[in-house]
């Protein structure tokens, strides 16, 4: 019998993060095996270029068998467009790109509308691209350190035909066995990086030399403060208040999302061992700078619930 990636055999060999990177593409391999038509989420941040350097990886020397989605908000940081497209090319996997026709003619932007901003662009946008393609399991690079409510979730999560998430009736996964049999209609949100921490991915990314967008480096760039966040001006749709001026900081960015709604961090970390060294001494959660985080009518749980990712 092969051993698994949690067989003795491999754990009294493989270090932390192969053990991890070995999880991962079980987890992915089994997921190929057992659903219809799956595919994988590609916000282009950190998480999901570890995630797709690992399909590569998995499924070596054939390209992954499935394609790759991006839910466009249309705010996100023109960097990340830039690497979006030219990942996708790299791997030779489809892109495809999908956008809620019904917030674009509402004219729903982050600036005006709070929380609704997420909830049509985003998880609106998201239930409508994977019942427009009948997607039944999709992949993301959630991680159980980034939030109580995603610890609470398994590997496999099991959403109903609403996409709707119930945190009190979830499967066991013991050991590394996931149980895949779903009614018709339901799908699967799998996350291959649960187990992995943010200091684990910055170390991989080091270790296996993954492109990733350059905010993630400090650099000087035109920020503004509001509301306790360092919010970078990234292109001229920002509309600035009364009595803000963009200044120029050398800021990075730990997690990236749209741009008006993800707060930079002062760094000097202009390199991945800076970084590693940065994140072996923060003491706060990388999602302080997500705003919507800290709306409490749009808690992450609450978002899940509806269908968020």
């Amino acid at each position: 019998m092969e051993a698994g990636p949690h067989s003795p055999q491999l754990s009294a060999t493989l270090t932390h993060l192969q053990r991890l990177e070995a999880e991962s593409i079980h987890i992915m391999r089994e997921v190929v095996s057992e659903a219809d038509r799956p595919v994988m989420l590609y916000s282009v941040g950190k998480d999901s270029a570890v995630m797709l350097h690992l399909a590569k990886k998995a499924f070596y020397p054939s390209r992954p068998p499935f394609p790759l989605l991006h839910v466009d908000t249309t705010w996100k940081f023109r960097a990340m467009y830039e690497l979006r497209d030219k990942a996708a090319a790299e791997a030779g996997m489809e892109l495809l790109v999908y956008q809620n026709p019904e917030a674009a003619e509402k004219g729903i932007n982050p600036f005006d509308h709070g929380s609704l901003h997420t909830d049509m662009w985003k998880t609106e946008g998201l239930k409508q691209a994977l019942d427009l393609h009948g997607f039944d399991a999709a992949f993301g690079g959630a991680r159980r350190d980034e939030e109580k409510s995603r610890a609470k979730e398994r590997i496999f999560s099991f959403r109903s035909t609403q996409h709707r998430w119930d945190p009190k009736n979830q499967r066991p996964e013991l050991w590394n066995l996931y149980n895949t049999n779903k009614r018709k209609g339901e799908s699967i949100r799998v996350f291959p990086l649960s187990n992995w921490t943010e200091l684990d991915v910055w170390q991989y990314i080091y270790l296996e030399n993954i492109p990733i967008v350059p905010l993630y480096f400090a650099a000087k760039r035109p920020v503004v403060r509001r509301d306790g966040a360092l919010i970078m001006v990234d292109d001229d749709r920002m509309p600035l208040q009364p009595g803000e001026h963009p200044e120029l900081l050398s800021v990075r960015f730990r997690t990236l999302g749209c741009y008006p709604l993800t707060g930079a961090v002062e760094s000097e970390a202009t390199t991945l061992t800076q970084i590693i060294q940065e994140m072996l001494l923060t003491t706060n959660s990388e999602r302080q700078g997500r705003v919507i985080d800290h709306d409490a009518s749009a808690s992450m749980e609450k978002k899940k619930q509806q269908g968020y990712f």
